[in-house]
């Protein structure tokens, strides 16, 4: 089975949310989904997968400043922090620090429910540490 583990951290890096969804599933979904448990925060930075005006104006409401690129196939350019973009690397360490545990980089588990309880226990150990 093929899913996609959506996630907030925060500026240390450390998880705070997650959202599990189906591999083919478009990343709005987790979006959507992970929208209400943001923290209070000055910006956003995400991927090109989050490109979306709904999204943008969503993170607009509750304060926040998106700092998320443009899609290719965007017809207008849209401006972000160039400069700030480049620390998305500390959720990409995130990532990592998750897949050192080897149940969750391996995926043992074909329950969605399992594995998104593995996450949560090594989430839970790695905010900690």
């Amino acid at each position: 089975m093929n899913t996609k583990l959506h996630a907030v951290s925060d500026a240390n890096g450390r998880p705070i949310s997650f959202f599990l969804t189906a591999g083919p599933v478009s990343d709005y979904t987790g979006a959507a989904a992970l929208l209400d448990s943001l923290p209070n925060a000055q910006w956003m930075l995400a991927d090109r997968g989050y490109d979306a005006d709904w999204f943008r104006d969503a993170l607009q409401e509750k304060g926040i400043t998106p700092c998320i690129p443009g899609r290719k196939i965007r017809n207008t350019t849209v401006k972000y922090d160039k400069r700030r973009y480049k620390r998305r690397n500390r959720i990409e360490i995130m990532f990592g620090r998750l897949k050192d545990w080897r149940r969750v980089a391996t995926r043992y588990d074909r329950c969605p429910k399992a594995f998104f309880s593995a996450v949560a226990l090594a989430a839970t150990v790695i905010f900690w540490l």
